[in-house]
């Protein structure tokens, strides 16, 4: 089992920096991208890479990478997220029935990207984990905590601000799963939704719970260049070395530890027990090695993706 607690309390700083991850609490207004620049030009650091785009207006978990741990990107990409957020119904509706058209979007989907999306508009396949009411106003809408009001509402649909239902809503839905158009395909079957306000609660490994804001990432860091102090900082830094709980963890043998640096494949003899894993990452103890995937040429039975030296 991996110590997380201990390296992210021992490992000198500077390496901690270039090899973390920092769970952001993501406000409403910069894109995901502008939240990486933020915090890359706060550490001083080269490169950062985020894991799962928010739109503009969304906030919640963003996982940002930094340094070297940006290799590690697609390994926490893919996986399911969960959201809480509000939709705006254009008529009136029983809940029963509500809840009845909700649960036909719970499964498989096909589902085509908005148009503003990044991605190609071609019809795919998402699967929608659950998709439950947590409570509906006829009045003002209950606010998600953190999130602010969207305000690129097509103005068709302003109108319905008096006369609609406005429903608080927790999803859990595959990775690629645009909130937004399964609000609005809903809409299409009960004569209009759309989403006014959305909140990601859970990426993956990274939930709510341990999300830090800009404001004191920014905070950490002064305090450590200014003040050496560095506790604020290892607080907010989740190493690296996390991967362990997204990968299986393969015991590795340390004789031949420089050459496995250098991108070594892995034979019989650098692995204690048996490899039973197709894609795993290698550890000496605490000390991450690398991310490697089974193979059988020979004598090799498994080659790096990822070698940390």
């Amino acid at each position: 089992m991996v110590d997380i607690k201990k390296i992210q309390k021992e490992k000198p700083i500077e390496d901690l920096i270039n090899f973390s991850i920092i769970n952001v609490d993501k406000c409403s207004g910069p894109t995901s991208f502008g939240v990486d620049i933020i915090v890359k030009k706060s550490l001083g650091l080269n490169k950062t890479s985020h894991a799962g785009t928010l739109d503009p207006k969304v906030t919640g978990v963003l996982p940002v990478m930094l340094g070297r741990a940006c290799k590690l990107l697609g390994y926490f990409m893919g996986h399911n997220k969960t959201y809480v957020g509000i939709m705006r119904l254009h008529k009136e509706i029983d809940e029963k029935k509500l809840k009845e058209e909700m649960q036909k979007f719970v499964g498989k989907i096909k589902q085509t990207p908005p148009v503003r999306s990044r991605v190609a508009r071609r019809e795919r396949e998402r699967e929608v984990f659950s998709w439950d009411i947590l409570e509906i106003d006829n009045a003002r809408k209950p606010k998600v905590s953190g999130a602010t009001e969207s305000q690129d509402v097509p103005s068709h649909e302003q109108h319905e601000d008096s006369v609609g239902r406005d429903v608080l809503f927790e999803t859990e839905v595959e990775a690629g799963t645009y909130i937004r158009k399964l609000i609005s395909d809903l809409g299409e079957v009960i004569g209009g939704a759309h989403m006014l306000e959305l909140r990601r609660t859970k990426a993956g490994i990274f939930e709510e719970k341990d999300i830090v804001n800009l404001y004191d990432v920014e905070k950490a860091v002064k305090l450590w260049k200014e003040k050496n102090d560095e506790s604020l900082l290892r607080e907010i830094l989740v190493p690296g070395e996390i991967i362990s709980k997204i990968l299986p963890v393969v015991e590795i043998n340390e004789k031949n530890l420089k050459k496995l640096w250098t991108g070594k494949p892995l034979f019989k003899e650098d692995v204690v027990g048996e490899l039973e894993e197709d894609k795993f990452v290698g550890f000496i103890g605490d000390r991450f090695v690398g991310v490697y995937r089974k193979v059988k040429e020979g004598g090799i039975i498994a080659r790096p993706e990822f070698v940390f030296n």
